[in-house]
């Protein structure tokens, strides 16, 4: 049973979600363009709200990048410079900084969306669920700096950077590259991978939607100086 489900979570799920998150951003762009947006509460009351959002979203960046460039990229293209344990402790202090600007901006907004009477009233059962998650995953996250320092030779980060590559170049048998690793880093890959899966769903949909073609655009008149 546990190496089904071993199995299922780390052979299978990864492109289950990777599916659903691809064609489900893409059928809610061409089927529901007026739900996408991201439903800033701002204009409700702006109370602590410029701290808290500037907090989560430097933090989710950095965190997002990190993850991004630390577990795909390959390893000969920086071992030459760059030795796993010193890219362990990088992750493990930078990491560590932007989570908590995360949880701290995070749970600050959490606590706006529940406590907060107008705030509350405009959001969705998906706005506090999504929310509520990331917060977990953020804490998660921060939990596995312990167990990472137990092995600062950088092995145990190197699972999980083969596991990654495995599953993103379709490799077979990517969950036997998680044998040994601590149970703590295992949920937290379920839960973002699950993260993925929801991404369709919810208000994370305007992630994709980065204003690239603001600075391209021609420039507009909207007063005469006349």
């Amino acid at each position: 049973m546990i190496n089904y489900l071993n199995f299922f979570f780390y052979d299978i799920y990864p492109y289950l979600c990777g599916t659903v998150f691809i064609l489900g951003s893409w059928l809610r762009y061409d089927y529901g363009q007026y739900t996408w947006r991201a439903g800033s509460s701002q204009m409700l009351d702006k109370k602590g709200m410029t701290l808290a959002s500037n907090l989560f979203h430097i933090g989710i960046i950095g965190i997002f990048f990190g993850h991004l460039f630390g577990m795909l990229t390959p390893h000969w293209a920086y071992a030459w410079f760059l030795p796993m344990a010193t890219k362990q402790l990088m992750a493990m202090w930078l990491g560590g900084i932007c989570g908590v600007l995360t949880l701290v901006g995070g749970l600050m907004l959490l606590y706006r969306r529940l406590t907060n009477t107008r705030v509350r009233a405009s959001s969705s059962t998906a706005d506090i669920l999504i929310l509520a998650l990331l917060m977990i995953q953020c804490a998660l996250g921060l939990l596995t700096i312990p167990f990472s320092a137990q092995f600062m030779d950088g092995s145990e980060m190197l699972k999980l950077v083969d596991w990654a590559q495995a599953v993103v170049t379709f490799q077979g048998g990517a969950a036997t590259y998680l044998d040994g690793v601590a149970f703590v880093y295992r949920v937290h890959l379920v839960l973002g991978m699950t993260l993925f899966l929801l991404f369709p769903f919810t208000r994370l949909v305007h992630m994709w939607s980065a204003p690239v073609e603001y600075f391209t655009r021609r420039y507009q008149i909207v007063k005469s100086r006349r």
